[in-house]
């Protein structure tokens, strides 16, 4: 007799009824879950794993990142003090321009963000030097490259900058100042000097007036001195040679002192007659003009042979035991003096609070009676010097931005900005710039 007839003839039991309904359960859950479903959840578990995976790789790779990018700066570091230790006489001073400088040239003129301009090694090791000077050269970089603005020319494509700009110096209270490459004593890397007669032109406007000021310069020894400034309130200052030049007197006989004060533009040019004699009468004699005003120191009566001058100037010919190699020239300041025994000169020295414009230096006497000197001033700044011949020096100081300032003449001694206080030299924006 079959179950079914069973319950039929005498009724089911209950316990086999819960039987019957815990097994419809069972079947129903089945139903509902089938066992792809439990598959999908190994599945699910598999992928979590496989993402925990995933971010501990990550975190491997980007702690891998920053031991390189710590070990690349690291081993940069250890490069350029390497170099240094290796200097006969240390002058660390050298090494911010030096990173400075090489961080540009791998910059190129690709604009970066601030992470990737510090995977530059250099960029890098001048962040940990000086962190706000790092993110001046930064700001200014990218600021050069945003400038640049690019026209058709016969010569193709040529960067063209602003002509409104000029270079500002901060002065002692910064100790800001550009160095460059032009040794007077050695300019075209061949020995050749400038104590066979110079002339140097430049537009300057104080912020500060008195005191030992120098617009540009060096001094490596008392013989070899070269600079360019002011002594007082009133008196000029001309170092050329053994010779100073320190005069009040405006060579009319009439106008005293130097007649400069703050925030007015006044150009300059100074020129010497050299010492040998042959090509351009080697008469020594130093001239000074301001604003086309020649002035002399004494206003040296006829027939002592300064009458149309200042006075001989004392010049040693390329004379090595007197003449230090450390004698580049520094715009905003100049070398300072320490002596023949001693350390090279350092690199600040009486810093002008002033701006610069329109450097430019001949390797001859190019004015007598004062006629170079007028047709340069009244030009103002649009006077373009690379027209004439003998130009060894020309520095416009117009880039507007960066840490470079193009020498444009042939001999491309290019200057750096540099500082040995707290900020570098500053782009300005001149209104009488024409």
């Amino acid at each position: 007799m079959s179950l079914d007839l069973l319950k039929e003839r005498f009724g089911g039991t209950k316990s086999t009824d819960k039987k019957e309904t815990d097994k419809q359960k069972l079947n129903e859950m089945f139903i509902s879950k089938p066992v792809g479903d439990i598959k999908s959840f190994k599945a699910q578990y598999q992928d979590e794993l496989v993402e925990k995976d995933r971010v501990i790789e990550n975190l491997k790779q980007e702690l891998n990142s920053q031991w390189l990018t710590n070990q690349t700066a690291f081993n940069t570091k250890k490069l350029y003090e390497d170099k240094i230790k290796k200097m006969d006489i240390v002058d660390s001073t050298k090494l911010i321009p030096t990173l400075v400088e090489v961080s540009k040239q791998k910059q190129g003129s690709v604009k970066l963000d601030w992470m990737s301009w510090l995977e530059i090694p250099e960029s890098n090791y001048l962040f940990q030097i000086n962190e706000s000077l790092a993110k001046k050269v930064f700001q200014e970089n990218n600021l050069l490259i945003d400038r640049l603005r690019y026209k058709k020319g016969r010569g193709g494509d040529a960067p063209a900058v602003d002509r409104d700009y000029v270079l500002t110096f901060g002065g002692d209270s910064v100790n800001d100042y550009v160095a460059t490459t032009f040794n007077p004593d050695n300019y075209d890397g061949t020995g050749v000097g400038l104590n066979h007669g110079f002339t140097v032109s430049y537009w300057v406007k104080p912020a500060e007036i008195g005191g030992f000021l120098k617009a540009l310069g060096r001094r490596p020894e008392t013989d070899g001195r070269w600079e360019f400034g002011l002594k007082s309130n009133r008196l000029v200052h001309v170092g050329v040679g053994a010779t100073v030049k320190d005069d009040n007197t405006h060579y009319d006989g009439v106008e005293t002192g130097h007649g400069m004060t703050v925030g007015n533009w006044y150009h300059w040019m100074v020129t010497y007659g050299g010492d040998d004699g042959a090509s351009i009468g080697g008469d020594r004699i130093v001239r000074i003009w301001i604003n086309g005003k020649e002035i002399y120191k004494d206003g040296a009566a006829s027939g002592t042979g300064n009458e149309n001058g200042m006075g001989t100037a004392n010049w040693v010919d390329g004379d090595t035991n007197t003449v230090n190699d450390a004698s580049n020239l520094y715009f905003g300041a100049r070398a300072a003096f320490q002596g023949l025994t001693e350390l090279p000169p350092t690199p600040y020295n009486q810093g002008w609070a002033c701006s610069l414009s329109e450097i430019a230096i001949y390797n001859t006497e190019k004015d007598e009676d004062g006629t170079f000197a007028n047709e340069v001033y009244n030009a103002g700044f649009s006077y373009d010097h690379r027209k004439n011949n003998n130009l060894v020096g020309y520095w416009r100081l117009n880039e507007g931005s960066g840490t470079t300032v193009e020498d444009l003449s042939r001999f491309g001694n290019h200057g750096t900005l540099t500082t040995d206080g707290t900020e570098l030299p500053t782009w300005t924006k001149n209104g009488s710039y024409e």
